[in-house]
């Protein structure tokens, strides 16, 4: 059961019944060799293999089992968080934080749950945002028209389908814009930045920040709404998936597109997409009922 325990700690893959697998490096390698010491010493047999290849498993499905093993440990770290926040737990910052760097250590190819994590635990460090209306002033359409909407580089999921929102619903002049943290452009909107505009708020992912800041009433857009709520904080909130095959397509256009612009474009194309596709079977429900 020691053993177990640190093999797990390890961040190891199972490999059928009796051998286990770490990405070959010198603070790994060591790892198993002390256990290996350790197992002997009571008797039991181990060896420590240099593996070159396994013929049922390629480098890339290797690197997603520990990648997916990661989100895992991250997914159920995001519960604890969101459960921390809820009751104003501060004090469990330093346990928390512990457990994100315990997981972050063995997150040997980068899990794309970790800057979520890292958003989440400085959420909790701070004193709750201050809401919308105290931060801009009334929050109304006629005050947000024609402006520059300000955002990260590299758009995912969640800030494609909030851009498309905020043309579609908000202000259809609307320009986008990015910026790092610490850049500022003065009279923009910014949305879905780490701090200020219109962002994360309690359990809601961005896009829902919108929809609810600005009432929008569509029902295409709170199915949209769930779908990148499901595909941006990963906690299965609405069980809706189809928000990770345009977050994966994002993420393949990111590796090829160097223009975020262009790559903004591309996500709002797929966004009007996935609403049309759902007010075409609203419609056919609407009519069978």
């Amino acid at each position: 059961m020691s053993v177990w325990r640190k093999l797990q700690r390890y961040g190891s893959l199972p490999l059928g019944n009796s051998g286990y697998l770490l990405p070959n490096g010198p603070g790994n390698r060591e790892k198993f060799e002390w256990l290996a010491t350790t197992i002997r010493g009571s008797d039991g047999e181990a060896s420590v293999l240099e593996v070159q290849s396994i013929d049922n498993y390629s480098g890339t499905q290797l690197q997603k089992r520990f990648t997916d093993a990661r989100t895992a440990d991250y997914r159920q770290l995001l519960k604890d968080l969101r459960v921390a926040r809820r009751r104003g737990g501060a004090g469990d910052n330093t346990r928390l934080r512990r457990r994100f760097q315990e997981i972050a250590s063995i997150d040997f190819f980068g899990s794309p749950l970790r800057e979520q994590v890292e958003k989440s635990l400085t959420a909790l460090q701070q004193p709750k945002s201050p809401t919308l209306s105290s931060e801009f002033g009334p929050v109304s359409r006629s005050a947000y028209q024609n402006r520059t909407w300000i955002t990260r580089s590299r758009p995912g999921v969640d800030r494609v389908m909030s851009a498309w929102l905020i043309r579609t619903f908000i202000d259809p002049k609307a320009k986008f814009a990015f910026a790092t943290e610490n850049q500022k452009l003065g009279g923009a909107v910014p949305f879905d930045m780490y701090e200020g505009g219109f962002g994360h708020r309690g359990e809601d992912c961005t896009f829902e920040t919108l929809a609810k800041a600005f009432r929008i009433k569509d029902k295409g857009v709170a199915i949209m709404g769930e779908v990148v709520h499901d595909a941006d904080i990963f906690d299965d909130k609405f069980g809706r998936r189809e928000g990770f095959g345009i977050d994966e397509i994002m993420k393949g256009w990111a590796q090829t597109i160097a223009n975020d612009a262009e790559l903004l474009d591309r996500g709002m194309q797929l966004a009007q997409g996935l609403y049309q596709s759902l007010r075409k079977k609203g419609k056919q429900l609407s009519s069978r009922g």
